[in-house]
């Protein structure tokens, strides 16, 4: 209790706190994606309880990941060394993490493109195995996502309240915007394709991580944000042309 009297005073934690709900926030827009473009494959019915669930699955499985925060360091010390990289748990959950998400937005993408897909075992006609299978893959992600979220955490402030509160600020934005991304995701069809290109970019970016490449995550937010605001010139572009046909 003392220590979150002197942190609530000393103006360094507020300021260490306001960059990590951002920080949190950012990180947590491309596990939002990921939920909605997953749950809207489900029934209108399933949808929001769906994406509820691997919100809160997400805020669980990050608290519960800072009670074991002297565990989550560890995950970066190097198991063995191959290619001249010394791979760590950190590495080994990065890599595995984009491998499935690589997989994971090609298997959508060709789903989108492909005039007459064949069966799929995520396909959201079959309703129970399809929400079992959503809230797995929901889960395998959030997992991913959390521990390189922690794991950045703990490199910027060694203070767990600090951390606790960023944690539950960004999932709480993320369980706000859920709904509305999902639905802006379903009823823009083109919107869906360029969220399923940032997954697979998203996914090669953990790879690369996972081998020792750092790529600047500024860069990728930086390409994702242009490529939304072309997205929506082209949108705008669209709306204007059937106003003026109507």
């Amino acid at each position: 209790m003392d220590q979150i009297i002197a942190l609530t005073s000393d103006p360094a934690a507020w300021a260490a706190l306001a960059t990590l709900v951002v920080m949190e926030v950012v990180l947590g827009i491309d596990n939002l994606i990921f939920i909605s473009i997953l749950t809207n494959k489900l029934p209108a019915h399933q949808q929001a309880r769906a994406r509820r669930i691997g919100i809160g699955l997400a805020l669980i499985l990050r608290l519960g990941l800072l009670g074991t925060i002297a565990i989550i360091v560890r995950l970066t010390d190097p198991l063995f060394t191959a290619f001249g990289h010394g791979f760590s748990w950190r590495d080994l959950i990065l890599i595995a993490g984009g491998l499935f998400l690589v997989w994971k937005a090609t298997k959508e993408i060709h789903h989108n493109v492909d005039p007459d897909p064949g069966p799929d075992m995520f396909d959201g006609r079959q309703a129970g195995m399809s929400f079992a299978s959503a809230i797995t893959q929901i889960l395998i992600l959030d997992l991913v996502f959390s521990i390189d979220s922690i794991i950045t955490a703990v490199g910027m402030t060694e203070h767990v309240p600090i951390m606790v509160v960023a944690v539950v600020a960004a999932v709480t934005v993320m369980l706000v915007a859920a709904d509305p991304l999902s639905r802006f995701i379903q009823a823009n069809p083109t919107v869906v394709m360029l969220a399923l290109g940032f997954l697979l970019m998203i996914g090669m970016t953990l790879i690369a991580e996972g081998f020792g490449v750092h790529v600047p995550k500024g860069y990728i937010y930086a390409a994702m944000a242009f490529s939304a605001l072309v997205e929506g010139l082209n949108m705008l572009s669209r709306r204007s042309k059937r106003t003026r046909q109507g």
